[in-house]
């Protein structure tokens, strides 16, 4: 498919290919919610508790939208989330900094949670990418920031100013009793199909595995020797199997999220008849 031909050209593409970036989702969450002013965005405009599989679908629809739809079609997604973002704002008060959704420094923040736990998970499965590699994979993701409201001057110029900027944010981090409730709801969801209640413990452990320490701990996450050990296990594990897997299973979620934005786009209107 046209699709595949274009992830073996692109460091990113072939990264986010990959269905293992789902296993992401929950360590990239509980970092933007982290934030300050993310963190009281979402605890006063979103039901995390009812729509926590709608949140992280939204998420994986926009990247995946963004790096393999067609732009009609990433345009289509991009209108969505511009009007879901319209309402979520508020002043600084006692409860909080002020935020807004259009925030480029907070956008900048959601976007850089993502491509750094999917970077950091393909690391640990297929190995850190070569330095061009990695280099040409940061450019590319910039520009799918860029397409939301990132202007390229917000974005750290490189992989290394990336790595100031990132560890600069995680030490502002900071968790209160509101994002403490919400996170109990992304890691302990209700109303989740039976299915994925079997995989929510090893969920939960990889989420714990790849978060900063600092951030682990505020979260109150359970972190001992055994808990260390049985991450690297599994981490391990995957390594071993994962890429052994046939591609179209290690891409049946970039697939699945690519059948679901286009059952909900609208199809082109045609073009005009020729005179």
């Amino acid at each position: 498919m046209d699709t595949d031909r274009r992830t073996e050209t692109s460091p990113l593409r072939r990264i986010a290919a990959e269905s293992i970036v789902v296993a992401g989702g929950g360590c990239a969450l509980l970092l933007q919610i982290a934030h300050p002013a993310i963190g009281r965005g979402v605890a006063e405009h979103s039901d995390f508790a009812n729509r926590v599989m709608d949140r992280f679908h939204a998420t994986m629809t926009f990247l995946t939208a963004g790096l393999f739809a067609t732009p009609e079609e990433f345009a289509v997604v991009r209108r969505q989330v511009n009007r879901a973002h319209v309402p979520v704002r508020g002043r600084e008060d006692g409860s909080g900094p002020a935020y807004n959704a259009f925030d480029p420094s907070l956008q900048l923040w959601v976007s850089a949670t993502l491509y750094r736990t999917m970077l950091d998970l393909h690391a640990r499965v297929f190995g850190a990418l070569p330095a061009g590699e990695a280099e040409a994979a940061y450019r590319e993701f910039r520009g799918l920031g860029i397409n939301l409201q990132v202007p390229a001057e917000r974005w750290p110029a490189t992989v290394e100013d990336f790595e100031v900027y990132w560890q600069d944010m995680i030490a502002g981090l900071r968790v209160n009793a509101a994002t403490l409730e919400i996170s109990r709801q992304i890691l302990k969801p209700s109303g989740v199909p039976l299915w994925m209640r079997a995989l929510l413990p090893d969920a939960r452990l990889v989420t714990a595995g790849l978060l900063p320490p600092s951030v682990r701990d505020q979260f109150r996450l359970r972190w001992t020797e055994k808990e260390r050990a049985r991450f690297e296990k599994r981490m391990r594990l995957t390594a071993a199997v994962y890429p052994r897997l046939p591609l179209r299973l290690r891409h049946a979620a970039r697939d699945a999220y690519l059948r679901r934005l286009r059952r909900a786009a609208p199809a082109p209107a045609p073009a005009p008849p020729a005179d």
